[in-house]
């Protein structure tokens, strides 16, 4: 009995880590048409029941790709981690899914639930790899 528990443990751990993948072209689609008059006032609570208030795109549902290629639609939740990988060093940054705006030339994202003023902007034809998958940091929408 306790190997078939430990088994499901892993199971389940191996499967909530899943990364998906959204190319650049995608994610420039994905973002078209959202500028700052369409941003979206969210309340957001964290682990211990205290509560965030910021602005966030208005996107639901991400088009991505499983490692195979096959599409896959993810829902937006703050808890979605996207991690960035860019330049000729291969930098990487992560950002909250529903904290970052695409505009013609660049990604700009917010790194911090906590602290507002950490942001970057990373140009767009820097990037070679896109990441999303969901940090199961227990942060969820306040409807």
């Amino acid at each position: 009995m306790k190997k078939i528990f430990l088994l499901l443990l892993i199971i389940g751990a191996v499967m909530s880590c899943t990364t998906y993948y959204i190319p650049v072209s995608s994610l420039r689609e994905q973002f078209a048409g959202i500028d700052s008059t369409k941003l979206i006032n969210v309340t957001v609570e964290g682990p211990y029941n205290e509560q965030y208030h910021y602005l966030a795109n208005p996107i639901s549902t991400i088009q991505c790709v499983d490692k195979k290629g096959n599409p896959f639609q993810l829902t937006n939740s703050p808890s979605l981690e996207t991690r960035i990988t860019y330049g000729h060093n291969n930098k990487k940054t992560i950002f909250y899914f529903d904290r970052i705006y695409v505009n013609s030339n660049s990604v700009r994202g917010v790194e911090s639930r906590f602290i507002e003023s950490i942001r970057k902007s990373i140009p767009l034809d820097s990037i070679t790899k896109i990441e999303i998958q969901d940090g199961r940091k227990k942060f969820k929408y306040i409807k």
